[in-house]
């Protein structure tokens, strides 16, 4: 029996696709047949028959795409938007600029036996600071090391006291590995997404002998002194008046065996990034994340916010969506409606070309942004949503809505008011994509170290992803700022510190 999904041999995957191929001509034509022959029997109109073998055949393609299809949404540029002129092919480049690497500098000399000079014999000597100069990207090896502190005594003269000088601060009272180390491990595998085994052999491999559980015991004291920082970030993020919210599933190991799905639920502003791991995806998790929240939420369809936001307006958050996952319904149709799919994405892709009209800014936006954002899509983007929607009310009843179109169709208008809202709201973004980035570290993290072993485990990984992806918006280098959050907790407990603390 070959299983699929782990098969590597490239010939038998080749063999495999052929038979899937052949089986899947013989289910179309199989598939036309009985259809014919039901609608005969019951008498169906050759429009409607039609119309359902057109529906049958694209569940079918549908299939043979998930199989063997990209997962790529990008298409090609056909909306007038293309680059005014192909340039020639780069042969090369230039070297890149590393103004954040240190300069060493090396001086090279002649070996004695060859300053000889060949016209005369006479010696060579050096001409003054003349030197022929180069540059190349070397690396220093990490390198692991034992410090000895060696905490001087002092006494009086008179023997009255006898004082030691202050030791350095350490996670664990006594222990033997300093904070920096605890950092390092940290961000190795919430930044880095290396597991703690292979953290540990990579480790051994430069002189130190360390076990995972020595690893995981560092990065758990680090996220107790870390952990008033990170409840800190919650109330940083719900003090925007735009939020964006979305959800992914974690893997929390069983002592037993196997695996049970949780959920990792990401709030996120322009600013900061807040995550918090729990084991269902029910209403209440998003009531206790977003609780007393009265701003804008940009989310999916997921019942969950709309639960949140029939609390009326003025107790309840307004909810707003995403026209990304309107353009991701029409992507996965055009194959089977490639006239209308190509449409729809033109449209889109007209209000994300508005969008790109108005200058980006890091952190809080100017007010003149948001002035010409609001101008723009009042003059341009209302027109194109405008006629977007009438396109759709007139499509709707022609085609079934069981189809793709039908349900791209169907999922877009069932969100109408908050897929509008943006034109009304020139802090609203167009899309969640800036949410769904954030979670991009979860994913590859839950891909490489398959989650949690333990609840713990997902407090602490939900701790360091905030803090780290906080620290990148904030354009804080996230070693840097872990250690020295860790530091002034050290030194003060409790304290708080959040990137912007250190870079405003």
């Amino acid at each position: 029996m070959i299983e699929i999904e782990r098969e590597q041999d490239v010939e038998v995957l080749r063999q495999v696709a052929v038979l899937l191929d052949r089986e899947n001509q013989r289910l179309h034509e199989k598939l036309h047949k009985l259809t014919l022959e039901l609608a005969r029997l019951k008498g169906a109109d050759a429009a409607t028959l039609q119309l359902e073998i057109d529906q049958l055949q694209e569940l079918l393609a549908q299939r043979e795409r998930r199989l063997f299809g990209l997962s790529s949404e990008k298409r090609p540029r056909t909306n007038g938007h293309e680059p005014a002129a192909e340039t020639a092919p780069q042969t090369g480049h230039g070297p890149t600029a590393q103004p954040e690497l240190p300069t060493l500098e090396q001086v090279h000399e002649l070996p004695e036996t060859e300053r000889a000079c060949p016209s005369c014999g006479g010696d060579l000597v050096p001409m003054g600071e003349q030197y022929e100069e180069s540059e190349e990207v070397s690396v220093v090896e990490r390198r692991f090391v034992v410090v000895r502190h060696r905490r001087r005594k002092y006494r009086c003269r008179c023997n009255g006291a006898v004082v030691t000088a202050p030791a350095p601060p350490k996670l664990v009272p006594g222990g033997r590995y300093a904070p920096e180390f605890a950092v390092e491990v940290a961000i190795s595998k919430y930044l880095d997404h290396l597991p703690l085994e292979r953290q540990a052999r990579i480790m051994e491999r430069q002189g130190l002998a360390v076990t995972s559980q020595t690893l995981w015991d560092q990065i758990d004291a680090l996220a107790r002194v870390l952990e008033p920082s990170y409840q800190a970030l919650l109330p940083r993020v719900l003090a925007s008046p735009v939020v964006g919210a979305d959800e992914t599933h974690w893997q929390l190991m069983q002592p037993q065996g196997g695996t049970s799905r949780w959920w990792v639920w990401c709030v996120a502003s322009r600013e900061a990034v807040f995550y918090r791991l729990c084991g269902t995806r029910a209403t209440k998790e998003a009531q206790a994340l977003l609780a007393g929240y009265r701003g804008v939420i940009l989310c999916d369809g997921y019942t969950a916010y709309e639960t949140l936001a029939r609390a009326g307006p003025r107790a309840g958050p307004t909810l707003a969506h995403c026209w990304a996952h309107v353009r991701r319904k029409f992507v996965e149709c055009e194959e089977s409606y490639p006239e209308e799919a190509k449409r729809v994405l033109d449209w889109i892709g007209d209000l994300y070309q508005v969008e790109r009209e108005v200058p980006r800014a890091d952190g809080p936006e100017p007010e003149a942004g948001v002035r010409l954002r609001a101008e723009l899509r009042r003059e341009r983007s209302r027109p194109i949503v405008q006629e977007l929607r009438a396109w759709a009310e007139q499509t709707r009843p022609r085609v079934l809505p069981r189809s793709g179109l039908g349900k791209a169709i169907d999922y877009m208008l069932g969100r109408w008011p908050g897929l509008v809202r943006f034109l009304d709201d020139p802090r609203i973004p167009l899309d969640n994509n800036g949410t769904e980035r954030a979670l991009r570290g979860v994913v590859l993290g839950r891909k490489n170290h398959y989650g949690s072993r333990s609840k713990r485990g997902t407090q602490v990984a939900a701790l360091f992803y905030s803090l780290c992806e906080t620290a990148k918006l904030a354009r804080a280098e996230p070693r840097s700022y872990l250690l020295d959050a860790a530091r002034r907790a050290l030194a003060e407990p409790g304290t708080v510190t959040l990137p912007h603390d250190l870079h405003p």
